[in-house]
């Protein structure tokens, strides 16, 4: 079996060269480099089938955890997905912010904020930038790049990388007013929130608790 980490390429737009601002001391490795290099395409280029896979590896390791914490309640139509701050300190106000606006816009999953987590958040430098990623053993994280979170809105991207974990793919020659699109829409866009398509993909997702998963 193929125990090598599976990279899920989410980063939004362009990939930028670190910034002159001081890097935080509180920066955090992720757990183990990917085995392959993140595809982050330009705007407006479509995501490619690699990084497709990739996103639904993602979503079924934070799905594959969710459900086994699940089990012990079947009966709940809501899926609690837990995740851990604790290693990106500098945006912990943001991931909170950005679970918010997807508790705020989904109904059939909630993210929590724990130590039991499903899948964790961390911070630190990458010339990829910011991107989800699973390491195929039923857990995943979000890694935030800190110049891409000087260069585009932090909130944004948190809540972009965010939706990986709830099942949706880059989209990213669409519009600001679509989360997924990323940085295709260049650095003006800010908007952090799914409109109403996103919505509907995940809570068709997570629909009746953990039903859509085999």
């Amino acid at each position: 079996m193929n125990r090598s980490m599976t990279v899920l390429a989410a980063a939004l737009g362009l990939v930028l060269a670190v910034g002159t601002a001081t890097v935080p001391a509180a920066a955090v490795t992720a757990p183990g480099a990917p085995t392959a290099q993140g595809y982050t395409p330009s705007a407006g280029i479509a995501a490619n089938s690699a990084e497709e896979a990739g996103n639904k590896a993602f979503y079924e390791a934070v799905m594959k955890s969710a459900r086994a914490k699940q089990a012990a309640n079947p009966y709940l139509l809501t899926v609690a997905v837990t995740y851990d701050a604790s290693q990106a300190p500098t945006f912990r106000s943001v991931i909170s912010q950005s679970a918010q606006i997807w508790n705020s816009s989904v109904s059939n999953v909630q993210l929590r904020s724990g130590t039991n987590a499903d899948f964790r958040y961390y911070e630190g430098n990458d010339s990829r930038g910011s991107y989800a990623s699973t390491d195929g053993h039923g857990r995943g994280y979000v890694f935030l790049d800190y110049a891409q979170n000087r260069q585009y809105s932090s909130l944004r991207v948190t809540a972009h990388e965010t939706g990986h974990v709830l099942g949706l793919p880059d989209h990213y020659s669409g519009p600001c007013s679509e989360l997924m699109s990323g940085g295709g829409p260049g650095t003006s866009c800010t908007n952090p929130y799914p409109n109403t398509t996103e919505r509907n993909r995940v809570n068709s997702l997570w629909v009746n608790g953990l039903a859509t998963v085999g």
